[in-house]
């Protein structure tokens, strides 16, 4: 077993260790990677020929991550890793992105590259180091490859750039930077940031590629070491020079001159197709009269001659274009380099909605909506590494109207999630986080030439203004490209870019932002040697583009609406203390039930940072203020003195209990009913479920148990005359009642004695059944009913002893 193991450092000290030639022998490539704690398999496997008919690189890249990495358990049924998440698409499309432009322009072998997270602790965040687990796979292969790449992402913590950084530091980052690159040369850049500018991000695609050429020369020794930096060789594809030659001569013209002509993109298209048609037909008219005087079989059959003509004819097209751009400044659809296309917008289109707007430039036009949410709408979000919920959605689909072909639409895939991602990432700092509802955007894309993810920010901003969503400052995007041939010194930074100036072009730059700095960007690089002054010039080109089509979006609408729209649900927000969320929510949720079931609103609660936060949502005013005042009641604290209006809900020999908040119940004592004498509590005409007034007259300072009245709500009657209670200062007579001998045969008075052991029996039942919730009455000696005293008092000294 011949192991190899290489490491390098990162700025901060951190190491990386790449080790291969222990584990996963059988796939052409293999590494593994570790940081710390976390670790990363990477393999790739090729295929030795091409599929026929390929023109094309088929690879494959898949990023997983497996729950026993961090020692959970994965949700669900099955309990068991199921289709890629989000998060591991995104990952995997970050890694395509450098690897895909490097494999030789004629390989055509399905490569499939796996990475797979083994293991995780939280502190360093594995999707920074698929792209390094992947090239170093690569590399250990003999699989066709340009040049070894790396991926890093670059945070800036306290205004300094960090590489790599952890989960905690990216907490208190202002930047979070994707940047993949050779030794060389960026490759690939996707972040977002909170409103930086130009000159910030140009110092961290520096820093980036700093931290990424040692990798890069790891991986060109590691090569070295195991031999593979001699590739195996492969024919996948079937060439004719002569007819390369041939149509470059006889194609070129017709087809600059189609491109100078400003047509729209359908019209351009059957244009191009039909030069290329016209020269098949003729092509294959000659072959077909040169095979009429030749006995031989030909050696390439007229399949494979219509592939090369396909690719001849791309390359064509792909001059044609560039050298318009570069020789005269003209571009397919006739604007200058820095022009934007016409720009329309529209706010409210769809009436039920939240919030909906069109925005649409040149031939890309997108639909969106805005939904707002309550909590309970909230994504839950159950990846290995991250659990929570997230309260700002958005929703990106590209059906295949959109660009006017004629096919079925399916499921979301790899392209809508990345795009999407994109413009989440554009909007979602401009949401205020005390802004009670969850927001969902929906971006449907109606038309496409151009980029439709930039697009759905811009129609984004004016969907959430339209929602009255209270966003901090209006967000724009733009696509930029680039034309460079190689050798030349001449280029040109084009501005919002055409489908087929991305298809032909050398780059394709989206930055979004307010008009304080960037909030996203995305980059992918297609030539080689691109510097930093270039790409300084499309920043900067960039920034005036944004800025212009933000006018577009002000001028349609400056700010969010003042007031919701009539059918939004309304949301009302507040805090309790900590200690009343249970009061609140009752056992097993009866309170909270009960309270929504009454008003019809909708109640949530969360515990965070010490407190309870409450949201209350519903149709209309009336139910929100009808369950705002049923929480307030319960975490509301009585007041000696104050007056309710309570509800009986129990009956007692001594008095009854009565509720006078949520959950609060006080002893209504017999004496305290009225200001005549009672012998039953019935007497009064009180019975469960009555409405009754009564004062708080006291609440016990040890027991917390209130005492109530409602005699002194009433008028004294005239003459009455308060009986003298008896004196309780000195009690040391009542001790010497054992000697009453005539009494004190008392436990030879069966009767007697077994009604008092019932009473007993009651009493604890009673305590018993508050404690499980079912009866709110305290814990109070009772006084039997057939053995009242004569004198009243007595029983007025015996309740002071209890409440």
């Amino acid at each position: 077993m011949n192991v190899i193991t290489k490491s390098v450092q990162l700025p901060d000290g951190r190491t990386i260790t790449i080790e291969t030639g222990k584990v996963a022998k059988q796939a052409d490539g293999s590494v593994v990677l570790r940081m710390n704690n976390t670790v990363l398999l990477a393999t790739v496997c090729a295929a030795k020929d091409a599929v026929p008919g390929t023109d094309f690189m088929p690879l494959q890249v898949d990023y997983r991550e497996q729950y026993s990495a961090a020692g959970r358990f994965p949700g669900g049924f099955t309990k068991r890793e199921g289709k890629a998440g989000d998060n591991e698409i995104l990952t995997s499309r970050l890694v395509d992105r450098v690897l895909r432009p490097l494999f030789p322009s004629n390989y055509h072998a399905e490569v499939y590259v796996n990475v797979m997270l083994l293991s995780a602790d939280g502190v360093d965040q594995p999707d920074a180091l698929a792209g390094f687990a992947a090239s170093a796979a690569l590399a250990c292969s003999d699989i066709p490859f340009e040049c070894p790449i790396s991926e890093v992402r670059v945070a800036r913590v306290n205004g300094e750039y960090v590489i790599d950084p952890t989960t905690e530091q990216m907490k208190h980052a202002d930047m979070d930077i994707m940047v993949g690159a050779s030794a060389e040369n960026i490759m690939m850049v996707e972040g977002e940031m909170k409103e930086v500018s130009e000159q910030d991000l140009l110092g961290a695609l520096k820093a980036a590629m700093d931290a990424i050429k040692p990798m890069c020369e790891l991986q060109t020794e590691l090569s070295k070491e195991l031999g593979t930096d001699v590739k195996r060789e492969y024919d996948h594809e079937v060439n004719d020079e002569e007819l390369r030659e041939r149509m470059n001569k006889e194609l070129y013209q017709p087809a600059y001159d189609i491109t100078k002509q400003a047509l729209e993109k359908h019209a351009r298209a059957e244009a191009f197709e039909k030069i290329l048609s016209d020269f098949k037909e003729k092509f294959f008219e000659e072959r077909k009269a040169t095979a009429a005087e030749s006995d031989e079989a030909p050696a390439i059959s007229d399949d494979e001659y219509d592939a090369m003509m396909d690719r001849y004819y791309h390359d064509v097209e792909r001059d044609a274009m560039r050298r318009c751009i570069l020789d005269e400044g003209i571009r397919l659809d006739g604007r200058k380099t820095d022009e934007i296309r016409p720009i329309w917008c529209e706010v409210s289109p769809l009436p039920m909605p939240h919030g909906s707007s069109i925005f649409t430039r040149g031939e890309t036009q997108s639909l969106s909506t805005c939904t707002l949410g309550t909590k309970l709408d909230e994504k839950l979000v159950d990846d290995v590494l991250d659990r929570g919920y997230m309260k700002f959605l958005l929703h990106y689909n590209f059906p295949p109207f959109c660009t006017g072909e004629a096919k079925a639409q399916r499921g979301v895939g790899r392209r809508e999630i990345g795009h999407g991602h994109l413009a989440w990432r554009a909007l979602k700092d401009m949401i205020p986080s005390d802004f009670p509802y969850t927001v969902r955007l929906v971006s449907q894309i109606l038309e496409s030439n151009g980029s439709s993810s930039m697009a759905t920010v811009c129609a984004g901003t004016l969907a959430l203004m339209d929602a009255g969503v209270p966003i901090k400052k209006p967000v724009s995007g733009i696509a930029m490209g680039l034309i460079k041939n190689p050798g030349e010194d001449k280029y040109a930074v084009l501005s919002d870019i055409l489908g087929d100036e991305d298809h032909l072009g050398d780059m394709d730059f989206k930055t979004t932002g307010t008009r304080d700095g960037l909030t996203a960007t995305q980059m992918d690089i297609k030539c080689d040697g691109l510097s930093f002054d270039i790409l300084e010039k499309a920043l900067m080109q960039a920034k005036a583009g944004r800025e212009h089509i933000l006018n577009c979006i002000t001028d349609t609408m400056a700010e969010p609406r003042a007031e919701l729209k009539p059918h939004v649900p309304r949301i009302v927000a507040f805090e309790i203390p900590k200690e009343f969320i249970g009061a609140v929510i009752g056992p097993g949720g009866k309170i909270i039930q009960q309270m929504q079931e009454d008003t019809g609103a909708t109640i949530t609660i969360d515990e965070e940072d010490g407190v309870g936060k409450v949201q209350v949502s519903a149709p209309d005013k009336d139910s929100i203020d009808a369950a705002i005042r049923k929480i307030k009641a319960i975490v509301a604290v009585p007041e000696v003195g104050e007056v309710y209006e309570g509800t009986v809900r129990s009956i007692m020999p001594y008095g009854c209990f009565v509720e006078i908040m949520p959950g609060k119940d006080g002893l209504l004592h017999i004496s305290e009913i009225d200001w005549k004498r009672l012998e039953t509590v019935e007497e009064a005409g009180l019975k469960e479920g009555d409405k009754i007034n009564v004062k708080l007259l006291e609440i016990d300072p040890k027991t917390g148990k209130y005492k109530l009245s409602h005699r002194v709500l009433i008028p004294k009657p005239e003459g009455y005359v308060e009986r003298e209670r008896r004196p309780r200062g000195d009690r040391g007579e009542r001790g010497d009642r054992r000697e009453r001998g005539e009494r004190g045969d008392r436990r030879e008075r069966g009767e007697r004695g077994d009604r008092h052991s019932d009473r007993h029996g009651d009493r604890n039942n009673h305590h018993r059944n508050f404690q499980g919730g079912q009866q709110p009455a305290g814990n109070v000696n009772e006084v039997p009913a057939d053995n009242e005293p004569k004198d009243f008092s007595d029983l007025l000294d015996h309740s002071l002893d209890i409440d």
